[in-house]
Parts: C-alpha cells; structure tokens; sequence
C-alpha cells in the first residue's frame, strides 16, 4: 500500500513510502534538507518498521521537539496501523 504523510513542525511538508506488512520501501520526503533526506530514505529501504523506529524514532532538529527522521517513524507506525485495522 502506498501512503502519504503530512508532516508538522519540520521543513519537510510531505512524507510518501511504501508499506507491505512491517516493511518500508520507496520513501520519498517533499521539501527539507535535500541530501540528507535521500540518503535517510535510502538506508531506510527494505527496512521495518520496528527497525527504523529503533535508530530515529525521538530524533530532534535543533530546538524542536521533532525531525524529519522522527515524523517518518511516526507516519510508518501510523500507516501500519491503518492497515491493520482493515
């Protein structure tokens, strides 16, 4: 399935990925910082959720509570749980 995520308090606006049962593919972030996004979404790849939430899940930028790492575990476990629910 895939899914997209709208981010909040980060420079990146959207988050869109892949999810077949716990795995991540095909993560793509609109806007942030260009370069450090791709190479997060490439070492992501293949990855699950528990996995990715273990190395960036409560990951911060700078004063914020939150980063663009730390938004992609929290619209993965999101988009598990929606599909779990069905």
């Amino acid at each position: 399935m895939d899914y997209t995520y709208m981010t909040s308090n980060v420079c990146s606006q959207e988050i869109s990925f892949h999810i077949e049962g716990n795995v991540i593919t095909n993560v793509r972030f609109i806007g942030g910082c260009n370069g450090n996004l791709k190479a997060v979404s490439k070492l992501v790849d293949g990855m699950t959720i528990e996995q990715i939430e273990a190395k960036l899940k409560g990951n911060t930028c700078g004063r914020r509570p939150t980063s663009c790492a730390d938004q992609l575990c929290i619209a993965i476990r999101e988009a598990y749980e929606s599909l779990n629910k069905k």
